[in-house]
């Protein structure tokens, strides 16, 4: 009776292959979309335990990567080390994070019967989802960014989200590995309390602390006795080098010296992403010499830092997503010298529909730089409010120009963008797709 049934679960999951792996090529042959979720629902609908499945099949293990921010540079980034070593890797690199991404992404690097040949699995997986899905994929590494408030209408505040991802490691009694930002005070304190093998990563970088701690901090109190933290540096937001004056508690000591790895993507955020990339691959085996070589050959991932070419003008989109990488990218702007930069807002379900972060974003170091500032999206308005009150109006020199139509928008600011300059746009996640389809898709006149 088992072993039927076991034949019955595995012709489900063929079945479930051949059907979204046709809907895919229908969706990309008609230029209707990514096919990044829709196949992985229906194979879902027809095999309910295909992520499992999938997951026993994969040779040396599944790597869950989380956190608010970096997933994905991350995950691509880990996946050319893995792959430059001469692994086979299954990957989920459209960025959908959630279990129909995911079952996408397996479906995808499987053949037509649902045989995965790979080495490893690389996971970007939402982190509100990792206590559903930990157990079902097994994951021989669990790789934890940071944590940020994000989409407060889905997640809540960051004290939610850190406990539930503490249970979820906790209780997975795996012999998994569990990879942490040693510089974010939670999850370095969820770290040392965990049976786990623990590694952990972070900056050893003085000369990159900010003059000041930033106005968007979501952890600056101890999570072990509630005292404010003593800071002797902050890299961004509560990421930084941090003792409890009140315990025992204090930053846990990276694995590796971040000062000894190139610093290859603009911004600091992508120092860590770096490094978390490097230390999961340490652990996995590879090369220094290997890691070293992909790591200076990475190519910045759609919408994160990645930079385009447009009628002859430089274009850099820097995905702005939540008060933190949003300040992050503002200092990126800000340090190029450029002077033209877009700001897109949307609050589709993607996105999140509260958009009072954008509230906590210090765009006043924006609007004092000058230029110009053009904002569009579907609650451009709101945007547009938040820059208007950065301004001093007594030495205010910022042009701001509010355009809804984005196509006009980016058209705008190309004009604006001086010869030999970059234009930089700040996007949410889904007007980071309208922009690269407007840029990528359609001449801009």
């Amino acid at each position: 009776m088992e072993r039927s049934i076991k034949l019955i679960d595995w012709l489900k999951l063929g079945i479930a292959v051949l059907v979204a792996k046709t809907v895919t090529l229908i969706l990309r042959s008609l230029h209707l979309g990514a096919a990044s979720v829709l196949p992985g629902s229906i194979a879902r609908f027809i095999a309910p335990g295909l992520l499992e499945q999938f997951s026993h099949q994969v040779k040396s293990g599944i790597i869950l990567i989380t956190g608010t921010n970096g997933k994905t540079t991350t995950s691509l980034l880990l996946r050319g080390i893995l792959e430059c070593e001469g692994y086979r890797v299954a990957h989920n690199s459209t960025g959908a994070n959630l279990e129909n991404g995911l079952a996408t992404a397996l479906v995808e690097s499987s053949n037509l019967v649902g045989k995965l040949d790979v080495d490893y699995a690389i996971l970007e997986v939402d982190e509100n989802i990792v206590s559903k899905i930990i157990h079902t994929i097994q994951p021989h590494i669990i790789l934890c960014l940071n944590l940020f408030r994000d989409q407060l209408d889905r997640y809540g505040e960051v004290d939610k989200l850190s406990k539930c991802l503490n249970e979820a490691i906790t209780n997975f009694t795996s012999d998994a590995v569990v990879i942490l930002n040693a510089d974010d005070p939670i999850l370095s304190y969820i770290g040392q309390q965990l049976n786990q093998k623990v590694y952990f990563f972070g900056l050893t970088e003085p000369e990159h602390y900010l003059e000041s701690m930033p106005h968007a901090v979501d952890s600056i109190y101890c999570p072990n006795c509630g005292h404010a933290l003593k800071y002797q540096g902050v890299y961004l937001s509560h990421l930084g080098d941090f003792t409890c004056p009140s315990c025992s508690f204090s930053r846990s000591q990276p694995t590796l010296n971040s000062q000894e790895w190139e610093q290859v993507l603009i911004g600091l955020y992508n120092k860590y992403n770096t490094m978390a990339a490097v230390t999961a691959a340490q652990e996995l085996g590879v090369g220094i010499e290997t890691t070293k070589f992909a790591v200076k050959a990475f190519q910045a991932a759609f919408g994160r830092a990645e930079e385009l070419e447009v009628n002859g003008k430089r274009v850099r989109i820097l995905l702005s997503k939540n008060p933190v990488g949003t300040n992050e990218t503002i200092r990126v702007v800000t340090e190029s010298g450029d002077t033209t930069t877009l700001f897109v807002l949307n609050d589709r379900t993607q996105d999140g529909k509260d958009i009072s972060w954008i509230w906590d974003v210090d765009t006043e170091k924006l609007v004092e730089r000058g230029g110009t500032v053009v904002v569009s999206g579907n609650r451009v308005y709101d945007m547009a409010l938040r820059l208007q009150y950065s301004q001093d109006s007594q030495h205010s020199n910022v042009n701001l120009i509010v355009e809804p139509d984005l196509y006009r928008a980016i058209t705008t600011a190309l004009e604006k963008t001086p010869a030999g300059r970059t234009l930089h746009i700040l996007p949410t996640y889904t007007a980071m797709l309208d922009v690269r389809k407007i840029l990528t898709g359609s001449k801009i006149r």
